[in-house]
């Protein structure tokens, strides 16, 4: 008689998984995520991190999770609604709302517990979420847990959106427009302008997760909603702290509202104890770096041109990208991962994505760019890019 226990439907789908070619062993990173890490013992050339700005290992950054920690301890202890709200978390919200140019923010564990706890907490039966194809995980699961109708628009399609407008609107109370900021696979950046302006002609509500665009677009990485001069336009602008930011967390800016509203509904702050100390002071003086200077931002900027136009001269296939993203578009799923494979062999870490994340048939290596590579590394990472894509017969 078999054994419940031995788990053997898992089983079989992770025999899948190999049979595929898309199982994958968890890489460990043996010291801080920078331009070359040391991963699983080896020195690589590191393209495949979310740290832009690299404030992940920023001295100052370090220096003020440090002192936080000092004063503060370990954790907070606690939910916010209880005694987990420090002076602290306080501080980085006024700080973080003077960074985004906003009412107020409300800050989150990470930018997933965003899209899941604001996305339910602002919609009801009753409403309509019209969401962009493409959108991040994240918001595809908060979506499926409002008890609002939902909709799907072709991605960056204003022709499809305003036909879903036109047919729909009447017959809901309130309707939520939600979209990435940047695309997270392919780089390119939403329309919104366009987004904003149909809001508006329809009286829709807007939902803009810039999780990639935080830290990258706008004056000193403000953000999508600065880049196009829409403040004030956008109603729920998702950003994250775990990626340009460097450290961990969430937040939604927007007006008092908006926050007084979250603070009383957001599940992830009345039932998950809030971010730690360190991560809080950390995150405050990220924060205060992008305030002072551009010039993380300009490097990373400077760094992304400059290995775009190096990846597509080879001709390899970098998609639609606006951003600092770059992805290298193969195609087969399993030859994608042969790919990610041997350029690590070869020096350069930088992961295969390929379906359920993309669509099938269109695997890529998702090259991410930060402000911390040399020159010198952007040139070696290129050359073995070209040596593999030529072994590989992917150019």
């Amino acid at each position: 008689m078999s054994n419940v226990h031995e788990l053997t439907f898992l089983k079989e789908k992770i025999e899948e998984l190999k049979s595929d070619g898309v199982y994958r062993v968890l890489p460990i990173n043996y010291g801080p995520c920078d331009g070359v890490i040391n991963l699983n013992g080896k020195e690589v050339i590191n393209l495949s991190s979310n740290n832009y700005l690299g404030l992940a290992n920023h001295e100052r950054v370090k220096k003020a999770a440090i002192e936080a920690i000092e004063k503060y301890g370990a954790g907070s202890g606690a939910v916010r609604t209880i005694v987990g709200n420090m002076d602290l978390h306080e501080e980085l919200e006024r700080v973080l709302a003077e960074f985004k140019r906003e009412e107020a923010v409300c800050v989150f564990q990470s930018g997933f517990m965003c899209n899941l706890g604001t996305i339910q907490a602002i919609t009801e039966k009753g409403d309509l979420i019209i969401s962009d194809e493409l959108n991040h995980a994240s918001i595809i699961d908060g979506v499926r847990l409002s008890r609002a109708d939902k909709a799907i628009y072709k991605h960056g399609d204003m022709e499809d959106l305003e036909n879903l407008l036109k047919e729909k609107r009447h017959l809901y109370r309130n309707v939520l427009i939600v979209t990435d900021g940047v695309f997270s696979m392919d780089g390119d950046i939403a329309k919104l302008p366009e987004i904003v302006e149909l809001a508006e002609k329809y009286e829709c509500l807007t939902y803009v997760d810039d999780a990639h665009g935080s830290g990258v677009l706008g004056e000193n990485g403000r953000g999508t909603v600065d880049h196009f001069g829409l403040h004030g336009k956008v109603d729920f602008s998702i950003g994250t702290l775990s990626k340009a930011i460097g450290v961990v967390g969430g937040y939604v800016a927007g007006s008092k509202t908006m926050k007084e509203w979250l603070l009383h509904r957001g599940r992830p702050i009345l039932f998950s104890t809030s971010l730690p100390p360190a991560a809080v002071g950390a995150i405050i003086e990220s924060v205060k770096i992008l305030m002072e200077t551009s010039e993380y931002t300009d490097r990373l900027w400077d760094n992304a041109r400059y290995f775009k136009e190096q990846v597509a001269s080879l001709g390899f296939n970098t998609g639609h990208s606006q951003t600092p993203i770059t992805p290298i578009i193969v195609g087969d799923e399993a030859k994608t991962m042969q790919f990610s494979k041997t350029l690590l062999e070869n020096g350069v870490f930088v992961s295969g994505i390929v379906y359920p994340t993309v669509p099938k048939g269109t695997g890529r290596i998702r090259c991410m760019i930060s402000a911390v590579h040399t020159k010198a590394e952007l040139d070696e990472a290129v050359r073995i890019i070209e040596k593999v894509g030529k072994e590989l017969n992917i150019i």
